[in-house]
């Protein structure tokens, strides 16, 4: 066997504090929070001087993580794409909850924009897409069968 399994999923954000909010209000929890710099920063992601700040959250089953990033150096030079679903490599992470509705209200307290609109899917569930910091998309699945 080649793969274990997958541990995490990364974003890179500029305003950690707000992503680790809207992550918060997803469900997820705050596993931990650490600084990283340092030449093996700086192997790892082939760039020179890395310093950044990084935050796990977990499902509450503890079997997914995301891990939210935000550098302070070096600079970046251009900014992700806010390009539509269809676009090829952007990342979607998607999470089962409770009630679609629900979960769709409190993150727009947060600034999440619903992409499309609610859609039932036969009578196995309700999903939806929203945009979340930094245009981060999200999938939000309501299982109904």
């Amino acid at each position: 066997m080649t793969i274990h399994r997958m541990d995490h999923a990364g974003v890179v954000v500029e305003d950690l504090a707000a992503a680790v909010a809207f992550f918060v209000e997803l469900g997820l929890e705050l596993e931990g929070e650490t600084a990283v710099e340092g030449a093996w920063v700086d192997q790892l992601v082939g760039l020179e001087g890395v310093r950044a700040d990084m935050a796990v959250v977990r499902t509450p089953d503890g079997h997914g993580r995301v891990e939210l990033s935000t550098f302070h150096s070096p600079v970046a030079t251009s900014t992700a794409p806010r390009a539509p679903l269809n676009t090829p490599g952007i990342p979607r992470l998607t999470f089962v909850v409770d009630a679609v509705d629900d979960v769709l209200a409190r993150l727009r307290a947060h600034g999440a924009e619903l992409v499309g609109g609610v859609a039932q899917y036969d009578d196995y569930c309700r999903y939806c897409y929203v945009r979340g910091p930094e245009g981060i998309i999200i999938g939000l699945v309501e299982e109904i069968g």
